[in-house]
């Protein structure tokens, strides 16, 4: 395995690259308790299709402060990654960038979020010129919320995974496998999918097993 990169070393890079530089997820909850065993206050794994989105409000990359609440009426695409300016997250931020018109078009608010701070979201997001609202869970809870935080080693960071939530705040598909280079228009291309599809059933039949009706 290797070491995780403390957060101060942030590295500036250009878009597109791999993961390679980029803390490996041990799939782990941080251990937080001392003393006694204590059960844990999130979930170890992502949320799936079909929960309601835990709401939150975060600051964003210019620091005003974004509720999921606030965007009730609208899909939202909330997509979780480790760190700002790593290789990976760069082409997957930059990938986002470059299908912003498609979203736009579609009335899609995209959310992304890492444990960064607000100062290095900021520069994160004027050196890849991002138009969307990058999220600043630094005390972790968000991340803890949705099933995502790890650790590598001393560093807890968000791992790689995108949410769809529709426009009244239900989950509707959950990527845990991203490949950063493509990963926006996979996204695109489910939103469109579930947009077609309509509000899903509260009981019954998976949302995940829909078919558009004829």
């Amino acid at each position: 395995m290797k070491r995780a990169l403390p957060f101060f070393a942030l590295l500036l890079v250009a878009c597109g690259g791999d993961s390679a530089d980029e803390p490996e997820a041990t799939g782990a909850e941080p251990d937080t308790t001392s003393g006694a065993e204590a059960e844990p206050a999130h979930p170890t794994e992502p949320l799936a299709a079909g929960t309601q989105a835990p709401d939150f409000t975060l600051q964003d990359q210019t620091g005003a402060e974004r509720a999921l609440s606030g965007e009730r009426g609208s899909y939202v695409v909330l997509y979780f990654y480790p760190r700002d300016a790593t290789p990976g997250c760069t082409a997957e931020a930059c990938g986002f960038r470059d299908a912003w018109e498609g979203y736009q078009e579609r009335g899609v608010t995209l959310f992304g979020v890492s444990v960064d701070d607000v100062a290095s979201h900021a520069a994160f997001a004027e050196e890849h010129e991002l138009p969307f609202a990058l999220l600043a869970d630094v005390d972790h809870e968000v991340s803890g919320a949705y099933g995502v935080l790890t650790q590598s080693g001393d560093a807890v960071y968000s791992r790689r995974v995108t949410y769809v939530i529709d426009d009244v705040g239900l989950i509707r598909h959950t990527f845990e496998d991203v490949d950063p280079g493509v990963h926006a228009d996979e996204v695109l291309e489910r939103v469109d999918a579930l947009m077609l599809l309509g509000h899903p059933p509260t009981e019954g039949d998976s949302i995940e097993d829909e078919e558009p009706a004829e």
